[in-house]
């Protein structure tokens, strides 16, 4: 919530600067406080026509990404006056994202030294969804090759895994854990580790990866895995989503961001 609250704060305040009083921001959770229907009535009191939502998964899926269009959906079902409408359905391969991860690992690099191997975990989904055409599988397998071509990576200094699964279905592989112990038994000593698929730090990086998987890793022979914070309100994160709102508002009547 705080680093969500800090790209909000500054998308409006950079928006603001280039076209003061043309776009309202707000911030809204779909599961949590503020909600998507709380946003959406203070966007409407202040008098906003248009509507242009942008979840913050840069992968799309229907788990995620397609829960945040339920949410609007129902709202705009109660509402007399439905605004004009966008959505931003995913990011993954957008220069301007994949340069501000690909930036945010080499300062990792400059300021703690560089492991021997360097992993992508993206959040799991359960297999059924790749199975029945939901593109998220694809987006993070597109989103790790261009970090890596970024990075300057050979086939054998990365890789990329799935985590946080739940139940004892089959979902997305290789899972994580299984990853970083195999890792450790195979003789990387330092694994750095980044999760291209969150926004802002969480839960599911700062605990399951940063201490969890650290543990884990450390169990199998390793001897330290360093966990890249999420990109949080960095200012080429906080630019590149800013740039992305203007592209898309492009093209709506007198619109100019």
């Amino acid at each position: 919530m705080l680093y969500s609250k800090q790209i909000a704060d500054a998308v409006r305040d950079g928006l603001e600067s280039s076209a003061p009083g043309a776009c309202k921001v707000e911030l809204a959770m779909t599961y949590g406080e503020p909600s998507i229907s709380s946003a959406i009535d203070k966007l409407q009191a202040g008098s906003c026509q248009r509507l242009l939502v942008l979840p913050l998964y840069p992968q799309y899926s229907g788990t995620t990404t397609a829960s945040v269009f339920d949410n609007v959906s129902k709202k705009l079902q109660t509402m007399r006056w439905v605004p004009e409408t966008r959505f931003i359905n995913q990011y993954h391969d957008e220069p301007g994202y994949i340069d501000a991860l690909a930036a945010s690992i080499r300062e990792s690099w400059a300021e703690n030294g560089r492991g021997d191997h360097l992993l992508f975990s993206f959040h799991g989904v359960p297999q059924y969804t790749l199975d029945k055409g939901d593109p998220y599988h694809c987006h993070c397998q597109k989103t790790g090759r261009l970090l890596a071509t970024a990075l300057e990576l050979g086939d054998d200094e990365w890789t990329l895994s799935f985590q946080s699964r739940v139940g004892r279905e089959e979902w997305l592989r290789p899972y994580t854990d299984e990853t970083v112990k195999s890792l450790g038994q195979g003789g990387v000593k330092r694994l750095d580790v980044a999760c291209p698929g969150f926004s802002t730090d969480c839960l599911e990086t700062l605990e399951e990866i940063a201490m969890q998987n650290a543990e884990f890793f450390q169990e199998a022979g390793g001897e330290s895995l360093h966990y890249v914070p999420a990109l949080n309100a960095r200012d080429d994160h906080v630019a590149f989503l800013t740039s992305l709102v203007r592209q898309h508002a492009c093209g709506w009547p007198g619109m100019t961001l």
